[in-house]
């Protein structure tokens, strides 16, 4: 069971686009005493155009590899010296991390051909087959790509791929490689139908007897970047991309629901043949000392999300701002750090808040919404839907297990630490704004279980619940 709890996670890390620790050029390490800085940046470092390795592993054989080199049996990394400005945004991947050699030669290391799973609500179970490799063209982890299809319980179905490249990262002279996570160039899109999407209405008293599905068959891709700055590992974060969305609507499947045409024939007709193009900008101070799992600091910013380009000639925009407020507290079922150490077990009490409003015209479901796998987790995805929301929610992250164990069967693949965390949610929708400050308030709460691969790799499984009834989902990556 935990050799395939670990081949879940791993995919739907990648595919995802969640895994924050693929790093460097794929340069011989340096064995002297000077760290060899490498970046994309004009003018730093070797240029890596004038560097590119040799994708067979640079003649090294895999008996010369050893899947522990810089780190413990225990799965304990001892911390190395990071001669960076701001050492705790920069993560260290040691060198029995990174295998050389082909495809196939890395197989079960860091390349993968695995099952996925998946839970919604409202698409159901979910269950596929992908193939990532997380040390992509043999960079040094510095990239990594995937493929994936998957079919759920519910008959949605869907394809995509995925592909980032970090854009600083360092080789460490003992080995093994520093990355900086907060900047990096990505690329995502695919194809999914799904024939089980809900629709309740407008407003935060929607009620639960007007649930309506509907059909959505989407085409989309996504390309953007993000930069600290003014160097790496700085505090501001800018944000910039574009994604193109083709939807077509249809009746929905739910044999003992109302379509969402029958019900709402306004709001499904405007949208039903939807091509969206969203230029996305955001901005963001963030002192965390990281952006995946954070266990201190503060991030406050805003985005924006402007659909400048929609099929009839509409114009529409959603704004947004959030704050995160991150705090380290004493662990209950653990110790804590063994000694110097470069991620020890840390127990973390985390708040987060959103609000959101839109300018212009939308289709009903790119909206502000709350429910599903992220925000109030006792409701299905999109139960409450208007043009404005806000949301409050707060996690106490709890490691009960804080060393974990190798997976049978694989070279170098195990889970880190398995934890548990309880959840309180609430959150509201209203047309306008100002109206947020009158409407209903709906909350939710639960208990979530954690397993974690690396720091920035956690899989879990939530059970929320309200006054609707409880809702499980289980995702790759923390909800916030």
């Amino acid at each position: 069971m935990p050799a395939v709890i670990t081949w879940i996670a791993i995919l739907l890390w990648l595919v995802t686009g969640a895994h924050a620790e693929s790093s460097a050029e794929a340069e011989p390490r340096s064995e002297g005493p000077a760290v060899a800085a490498e970046s994309d940046d004009p003018g730093t470092g070797t240029d890596p155009a004038s560097a590119e390795p040799d994708d067979e592993g640079d003649g090294d054989d895999d008996d010369e590899w050893d899947p522990y080199e810089g780190m413990d049996r225990s799965g304990r990394i001892p911390a190395v010296e990071k001669d960076v400005e701001v050492p705790d945004r920069w993560r260290y991947i040691p060198e029995g991390r990174i295998m050389p050699g082909s495809i196939v030669d890395r197989f079960l290391v860091s390349t993968f051909a695995a099952p996925l799973f998946f839970r919604d609500e409202d698409i159901g179970v979910g269950g596929g087959f992908g193939f990532v490799d997380i040390d992509f063209r043999n960079k040094r982890r510095r990239e990594f790509a995937g493929v994936f299809a998957s079919y759920t319980s519910e008959g949605q179905q869907a394809y995509g791929f995925t592909w980032r490249r970090w854009l600083h990262t360092i080789d460490h002279p003992k080995g093994g490689v520093l990355q900086e996570e907060r900047s990096f160039f990505r690329i995502a899109g695919g194809y999914s139908k799904t024939l089980t999407r809900r629709f309740f209405g407008f407003g935060a008293d929607s009620r639960e007897s007007n649930e309506t599905s509907y059909e959505d068959e989407l085409f989309d891709i996504n390309v953007g970047i993000e930069m600290a700055l003014p160097d790496p590992g700085s505090d501001w974060i800018l944000s910039a991309g574009f994604r193109g969305e083709l939807h077509e609507l249809a009746p929905g499947a739910i044999d003992d629901d109302p379509t969402t045409d029958e019900l709402f024939p306004d709001a499904f007709f405007d949208a039903e043949t939807s091509n969206l193009g969203y230029f996305q900008l955001g901005l963001h101070w963030d002192t965390r000392d990281s952006q995946a799992n954070a266990y201190g600091g503060w991030r406050v910013g805003a985005a924006v999300n402007a659909a400048l380009l929609q099929r009839g000639g509409d114009l529409g925009a959603v704004f947004a701002l959030d704050a995160q407020r991150a705090f380290t507290v004493p662990p209950l079922f653990h110790s804590g750090a063994e000694g110097d150490e470069e991620h020890p077990p840390t127990d973390s009490l985390v708040f987060q808040f959103e609000t959101a409003t839109t300018a212009g015209d939308l289709p009903f479901f790119a909206l502000p919404s709350l429910g599903g796998s992220e925000r109030l987790r006792g409701y299905i995805g999109g139960r409450y839907r208007d043009r404005s929301n806000w949301y409050l929610g707060a996690e106490w992250r709890l490691w009960v297990i804080p060393r974990g164990f190798h997976i049978p069967f694989t070279r170098a693949v195990r889970i880190e630490r398995i934890g548990l965390t309880p959840f309180v949610e609430a959150g509201s929708v209203a047309d306008d704004w100002t109206d947020l400050f009158s409407s209903s308030v709906r909350a939710s709460y639960g208990i979530g279980l954690r397993i974690g691969l690396e720091r920035q790799a956690i899989f879990r499984v939530d059970l929320g619940f309200a006054n609707e009834g409880p809702n499980l989902s289980a995702r790759f990556g923390l909800a916030f």
